[in-house]
């Protein structure tokens, strides 16, 4: 295991480094300072050929001029908030409605966490390889409450895991729901698409969204329709079955066997049949939402190889709680009383068959 530290810019006099982190098995990831973006995630296929499984930017100074969030963090809270309005303790508050086609508010707004300048440190323990990354996020940030202290530790194992967890403690009650954003696409292969590949999701129930792409608060189940990856199926299927070939929608997922002593439950699993390359994730969290980057063509983004990154072109399976949650009272709670800690843990194992 070893790690690699590059300086790549700076931003307001403010440092940005590229912390690349590698074990003996092939795998590596880097991660800008920047917004915690994970700028690279290279692992073997089933004939130990290495190739980048999410989309991003070569160099940092693209991420400057604008992307849809490849691998960045989002928050304080991530997803979308209707109207960019909600009530905590009896007080009104009013963000900004940073996502035009919607009006809603999205992933903390245009300076949210994905736009600050993290704070890093290396640590190697029994487990893994780690960057722990690190943000203070003042009162009234963005228009959200309380004063937050927020850690992102990223960490790789040996065994190809890739460990994403969370931790925030604010000084007053406010609301968080710290996500990251990677597109994957496990070819390996910039300008293909995520339609060859399989997906299944441990969940019986999605959210339906409205369109505007906001849950409309009702919880149905998955059996029979679009929505059903209970058991492996291609996205591609599935994607025919929807009238605009379109999924941003979040799913509930099953909890735990009674008795379970393993805290983090079954989320996905990811497969490419064509490289071998497989991705299971297990989280603490109670939904993912699976986009299938059906907005990626509608701007020119231009990719690692300097062709534009076509619809399509990557899937994201965002472990997080339920979209709106503050706005819905029926839903999982993202409320973080003052001085508590929240946390969150989603592992991805990378392996080939």
């Amino acid at each position: 295991m070893r790690s690699e530290i590059a300086h790549v810019g700076a931003i307001d006099g403010q440092p940005v480094a590229a912390v690349t982190l590698s074990n003996s098995r092939s795998m590596s990831v880097t991660v800008l300072t920047y917004g915690c973006i994970i700028q690279s995630l290279k692992t073997p296929d089933r004939h130990g050929g290495v190739g980048d499984i999410v989309l991003g930017y070569q160099s940092f100074e693209r991420y400057l001029a604008g992307h849809p969030f490849f691998g960045a963090i989002a928050g304080r809270v991530a997803n979308r908030i209707a109207g960019g309005r909600f009530t905590l303790n009896g007080q009104n508050y009013v963000l900004e409605r940073n996502e035009a086609s919607t009006g809603h508010h999205l992933h903390g707004g245009s300076r949210g966490f994905d736009k600050a300048v993290w704070g890093y440190s290396v640590e190697k323990d029994d487990v893994a390889l780690w960057l722990h990354l690190h943000h203070t996020s003042p009162d009234g940030d963005s228009g959200y409450p309380g004063r937050l202290d927020a850690v992102h530790s990223i960490g790789l194992t040996e065994d190809n895991e890739l460990w994403l967890n969370f931790r925030a403690v604010s000084d007053s009650d406010t609301v968080v729901n710290l996500v990251n954003h990677n597109y994957y696409n496990l070819s390996g292969v910039e300008g293909s698409t995520i339609e060859d590949h399989e997906l299944t999701l441990a969940a019986d129930f999605v959210l339906p969204a409205d369109e505007f792409t906001l849950p409309t608060g009702a919880v149905e189940p998955v059996g029979d329709t679009a929505f059903d990856f209970s058991r492996p199926r291609l996205v591609g299927e599935a994607m025919d079955r929807r009238n605009n070939r379109d999924f941003d929608h979040a799913f509930a997922l099953r909890l735990p066997p009674v008795g379970s002593s393993d805290h983090l439950k079954p989320c996905a699993e990811l497969h490419h049949p064509g490289s071998g390359r497989v991705m299971e994730v297990r989280t603490t969290q109670p939904s993912v939402q699976f986009y299938n980057g059906y907005k990626l063509g509608n701007r020119e983004w231009i990719g690692r190889s300097g062709s534009r990154v076509p619809a399509f072109a990557g899937l994201c399976l965002e472990t997080q709680h339920f979209p709106d949650a503050v706005n819905k009272p029926h839903f999982p709670s993202i409320t973080l009383k003052a001085n508590a800690l929240w946390e969150a843990q989603t592992v991805h194992r990378f392996a080939v068959r």
